[in-house]
């Protein structure tokens, strides 16, 4: 198994400030991700089941080899290294007549787009439960108590 520290990854393509010859290995940024985000991401996204995408592997096949997969995804995430694969595309008739392209990640990467769902609902709650104590607070002050 070809393990990933964290922290550390390796580019999937030359870094241009390296020498010639040199390592591509580079101290990544780190992002504060949860691992429990991401199992609870993956729960969400089996739940919802789909089709596989342009890698093939399907919810079943990305299951066999979990610990793996969701660590991968984790490290890469919390390193800034993660790159979306392409994606599916797939027509769909229209009821008009016609088609419509419908584009279908791979289970990996709905896995990580529901994490950053789940990271973005949590940090646009706080904001929005700031905005409203603040607006309460300047409403008290603008009409005083009778």
């Amino acid at each position: 198994m070809n393990v990933e520290r964290r922290g550390h990854v390796r580019q999937p393509y030359p870094v241009s400030n390296c020498q010639a010859g040199g390592d591509t290995e580079v101290k990544a940024k780190p992002f504060v991700i949860e691992k429990r985000d991401v199992y609870r991401a993956w729960l969400l996204v089996k739940t919802n089941q789909g089709a596989a995408g342009v890698d093939g592997q399907t919810i079943a096949d990305f299951e066999s080899n979990l610990k793996d997969n969701l660590y991968k995804l984790w490290n890469r995430l919390s390193s800034g290294s993660y790159y979306p694969p392409p994606v599916k595309g797939i027509a769909i008739p229209k009821k008009s007549g016609g088609e419509r392209l419908l584009g279908i990640p791979t289970v990996a990467d709905r896995v990580v787009q529901m994490v950053v769902r789940l990271h973005s609902n949590r940090l646009l709650s706080l904001i929005f439960c700031r905005i409203l104590m603040a607006t309460d607070r300047i409403n008290r002050q603008l009409m005083p108590s009778e």
